[in-house]
C-alpha cells in the first residue's frame, strides 16, 4: 500500500525528500531517454505551424497544451526502463472570462494536469504531493494492482507514491478519486495518460484536446464549457495546422454533470481508433459519442485550406464555451503570418 509522507508545501523536490521516499539515484535527473528521442526523430518530417505559447495566465495555456507531452524523468533499474513524474496538487484562481473567476484545484499548476506519456511496458513512478487544503488522490485508468488504484485519501501537506506497468496501450486518463468524485474532478483534477503501442504509429502531428466543464454555482450544473481549460479559447485562436498534414487528434471528454456529449468536426470525416487501443480504425464519422472519461484517437487531414469549426452537437455547451476552429494553412500562408508577426 503506498506510504503517506509530510513533504512540505509545492517546491521542487529535494534529494532529501526523495532519499525520504526512496528515490534519489542514478538518473533522477536524466534525459529523457533513448526511446524518447527516437520518437521524437520519427516525428521529424511532420510540419507543425510555429505558434504561439503565451497565455492569459499560468494556470490555463490551452495553446501550449496542444501538443505538450510530459514523458517524466527515465531511468534504468534491473535492466526495466522506469519513468518517474512528480505531480502536485494546488489550487488556484482563472479567469473563465472578463467577468467571472472561479476557484479550481490544480495539478502542477494548471488545468489540465499534464499530459503524460509512456511506452507500453514501462514502469511508471508517480510521486504525489497534496497541497492543495483537502484530501486527494489520483486514480489512474488501466491495469495495476489494488494498492496502486488511488481511492485512499491523501491529506493535504502529505505525499505517496503510484508505481505499475503502463499497459495497455492507449489513451487513458487519471484524476482524483475523493468523495464526491464529480465535483473533485470538476474542480479541475484531471489529466490524459498516453501508452504509446510497442510498434509507433505513423508519423502525424499530434493534438491534444481535453473537454470540461465548469459549475461556478455549485448546483451540479455546468455554467461554462471549455477545451484543454479555458472557454472559447479555440474560437479566438484558432489551432493551426498544414494542409494535407495527417493529425492525430487525443479526445478526452470528462465533463461532469452532463451524461454524454458528442465531437462534430466541420467539413471533414476522421478515423476512430476507440480508446487508442486498435492500430486500425473501426469506422469513420465526423461525429462521436462520448460519455463521462471516455476518451478516443481521432485522425484526419484536410484537403482545402481555411478555417473549420469543432464543437459538440449540444448547442447549449459549445455555445457556453466549447468550441474551437482548425485554421489549415499552405506553407506560404505559414510564412506569410511570420512575416506580418
Amino acid at each position: 500500500m503506498p506510504n503517506n509522507f509530510a513533504l512540505g508545501n509545492g517546491k521542487p523536490w529535494s534529494r532529501r525528500q526523495l532519499l525520504k521516499l526512496g528515490l534519489a539515484g542514478a538518473g533522477i535527473t536524466g534525459t529523457a531517454g533513448l526511446w524518447q528521442m527516437l520518437n521524437l526523430q520519427s516525428k521529424s518530417i511532420v510540419k507543425v505551424p510555429p505558434f504561439d505559447r503565451s497565455a492569459p495566465d499560468d494556470v490555463t495555456n490551452p495553446m501550449k497544451m496542444l501538443r505538450d507531452f510530459d514523458y517524466g524523468t527515465v531511468k534504468q533499474e534491473n535492466g526495466r526502463t522506469i519513468r518517474e513524474f512528480q505531480l502536485t496538487a494546488g489550487s488556484s484562481i482563472i479567469k473563465l472570462n472578463s467577468a467571472v473567476s472561479y476557484n479550481i484545484w490544480d495539478l502542477n499548476g494548471r488545468i489540465p494536469g499534464p499530459t503524460l506519456r509512456a511506452k507500453q511496458g514501462d514502469r511508471i513512478r508517480v510521486l504525489f504531493l497534496n497541497n492543495a487544503g483537502h484530501s486527494h488522490s489520483l486514480h489512474f485508468h488501466g491495469v495495476h494492482p489494488a494498492e496502486m488504484d488511488g481511492v485512499r485519501p491523501i491529506s493535504n501537506g502529505n505525499a505517496t507514491i503510484y508505481e505499475f506497468d503502463a499497459e495497455p496501450y492507449g489513451v487513458h486518463l487519471y484524476h482524483c478519486h475523493i468523495e464526491p468524485v464529480t465535483r473533485h474532478i470538476a474542480k479541475g483534477l484531471y489529466g490524459m495518460f498516453i501508452i504509446d503501442p510497442p510498434t509507433p504509429r505513423p508519423p502525424a502531428d499530434e493534438i491534444v484536446l481535453v473537454m470540461s466543464g465548469y459549475d461556478v454555482n455549485d448546483d451540479s450544473h455546468n455554467d461554462y464549457y471549455a477545451f484543454n481549460g479555458l472557454p472559447h479559447y479555440y474560437m479566438h485562436n484558432p489551432i493551426q495546422i498544414y494542409k494535407d498534414q495527417l493529425i492525430r487528434l487525443y479526445v478526452l471528454n470528462i465533463i461532469e454533470y452532463d451524461p454524454a456529449v458528442t465531437f462534430h468536426l466541420h467539413a471533414n470525416f476522421f478515423d476512430v481508433y476507440r480508446y487508442g487501443m486498435s492500430m486500425t480504425p473501426s469506422e469513420k464519422a465526423d461525429v462521436i459519442t462520448m460519455g463521462v472519461a471516455e476518451r478516443h484517437i481521432l485522425e484526419f487531414a484536410f484537403r482545402y485550406p481555411g478555417k473549420y469549426m469543432f464543437h459538440p452537437h449540444q448547442d447549449a455547451i459549445a455555445e457556453n464555451g466549447c468550441m474551437g476552429q482548425f485554421e489549415v494553412l499552405t506553407e506560404s500562408n505559414s510564412q506569410n503570418s511570420v512575416k506580418s508577426s
